[in-house]
């Protein structure tokens, strides 16, 4: 059997597989590595971990399922990245995991159909602690990441893509692909975020960031924003990464902002470099790179700019 013949027969055995719970499962849904229990909810693993340090691993399920952790550090991890998936479940009317422990790690997972009536459901709400993402997929939700305030917090994010995420439907503004409240730092890395349903693609407060190689592809974006939003200003680094601005925008005045919102950090010697941005085929309009309210010193150096940008502005 050739190695697309493999892919496509465990896509269909990973749908096949009923949700967690059902009558015909095989194997455990949930299972705490440190002691080798397994469990049918994943709620019920997050308690046995309780305020200690453990690790769940997920079958390769589609799992109509969430939790809340209160308490500790968990490592949510896939048993084979990409096959399971928390389709649809809001925990407190918020998201798949909502997480308030000391610390979240989330490996492989997928997050997808997440709604809710406020229009901020989310795969992870993240409201205290230090949260890492790698190798996961959020999609098709109203957003993917959100988060409160914790200025002592660190989030990173590596290797994972954000699709067809955001909206502007609701009455209290915008959901955004990634919202990070007044954390301490984000670091987003090696990650891509396509197709945003409205809003920003990563809409951020913390004061200090990384975003470095990743791409950001709004060529089938609908009546979105600006792909890095720094609302309220920040330092740190914004390189590596590939723009391209679609033609479908509800505000297409700048792909970076800086303290649009207002400045409440300093932006001074944001370095902003080694960028590739362009427009999409057929885009018939002009736009500006970098959009600062600011008024710091920004570091902008080399980036490549295609036809219809220019480097920056003050605003």
């Amino acid at each position: 059997m050739n190695r697309i013949a493999r892919i496509a027969l465990a896509t269909v055995l990973a749908l096949a597989i009923p949700a967690a719970g059902g009558a015909a499962q095989q194997q455990a849904a949930y299972t705490v590595v440190e002691s080798g229990r397994s469990y049918d909810r994943l709620q019920d693993a997050v308690n046995a971990i309780g305020a200690g340090t453990g690790t769940i691993r997920f079958a390769s399920f589609a799992f109509a399922d969430c939790a809340v952790q209160h308490d500790g550090d968990i490592l949510y991890t896939a048993e084979v990245p990409g096959q399971a998936i928390l389709d649809g479940v809001a925990c407190e009317g918020k998201a798949a995991l909502v997480l308030g422990g000391r610390r979240a790690r989330v490996e492989g997972l997928v997050f997808t159909n997440m709604k809710v009536p406020d229009f901020n459901g989310a795969g992870i709400r993240l409201e205290h602690g230090d949260l890492e993402v790698s190798q996961s997929w959020f999609r098709d939700s109203q957003q993917g990441i959100l988060t409160a305030d914790d200025a002592s917090g660190s989030i990173k994010i590596d290797k994972s893509t954000f699709t067809r995420l955001g909206t502007c439907e609701g009455p209290g503004g915008c959901a955004h692909s990634i919202y990070i409240g007044d954390y301490g730092t984000l670091t987003v890395t090696r990650s891509r975020f396509e197709a945003g349903r409205g809003g920003h693609y990563v809409k951020s407060r913390a004061p200090r960031v990384t975003i470095i190689n990743n791409s950001f592809d709004d060529s089938a974006g609908h009546a979105t924003n600006y792909m890095i939003d720094l609302c309220n200003g920040a330092t740190g680094q914004i390189a590596g990464n590939w723009f391209v601005q679609g033609k479908d925008k509800e505000n297409y005045s700048a792909l970076i902002a800086v303290a649009a919102e207002g400045k409440h950090t300093s932006s001074a010697g944001l370095r902003i470099d080694g960028n590739d941005a362009r427009m999409a085929p057929g885009v018939n309009f002009g736009s500006t790179f970098v959009g600062d309210w600011s008024g710091d010193a920004l570091a902008i150096g080399q980036n490549t700019l295609g036809a219809g940008l220019k480097p920056s502005d003050r605003r």
